[in-house]
């Protein structure tokens, strides 16, 4: 439910003075989309290994925080998984664009089971619903696609890449646009 309650001056002011900062966002996000467009696979390396050097850093505060005295989660299992995130991150590091195949490969298993499991839920609510054909519909379209990934999980993740990219540059669109109407509220 929105309002139409007038800006106070002051705010109007300083909303108005930061477009600078929406713009910079819209220039980088579009610019994020240019390049996962025109270079897909170097970007998928580049996310890949940027969440490899992320997950190391859990990682190691997740060894820190292990020893800690308020841990919040047995010792165990909080060692187990901060060695599971450096393992992680140490392998995207050091090969990214195998770890983003990999995580392809998990992602076209997921959508495999998720699809088979849909086709079952609607053959056993088929009696209690209509048009139980989209949900199976749907499940063999998971199955479809999630087959397609793990047969070419290269090409899975420039598709990926590519989808991620339009929509960083449609969004960086609509930063750059609306920037330039919070700079008329400065005036």
């Amino acid at each position: 439910m929105a309002t139409n309650l007038p800006l106070s001056d002051s705010l109007r002011h300083t909303v108005g003075r930061s477009w600078w900062v929406i713009l910079l966002f819209g220039i980088v996000s579009a610019l994020f989309g240019v390049m996962a467009l025109v270079n897909p696979l170097s970007m998928g390396a580049s996310l890949t290994w940027a969440i490899g050097i992320l997950a190391v850093a859990e990682g190691v505060v997740g060894l820190i925080g292990a020893f800690g005295k308020n841990a919040g989660v047995s010792r165990g299992w909080m060692v187990l998984y901060a060695l599971i995130s450096l393992a992680f991150g140490v392998m995207a590091i050091a090969n990214p664009v195998s770890m983003a195949a990999s995580i392809v490969m998990v992602m076209a298993v997921w959508f495999i089971v998720s699809g088979v499991m849909r086709i079952v839920f609607a053959i056993r609510v088929r009696e209690e619903i209509d048009n139980e054909w989209m949900l199976i519909l749907g499940g063999v379209l998971g199955v479809i696609l999630g087959g397609l990934m793990l047969a070419a999980p290269l090409a899975g993740l420039i598709v990926g890449v590519i989808w991620i990219g339009v929509g960083a540059l449609v969004y960086g669109l609509l930063q750059i646009f609306a920037a330039f109407k919070v700079r008329k509220l400065a005036s």
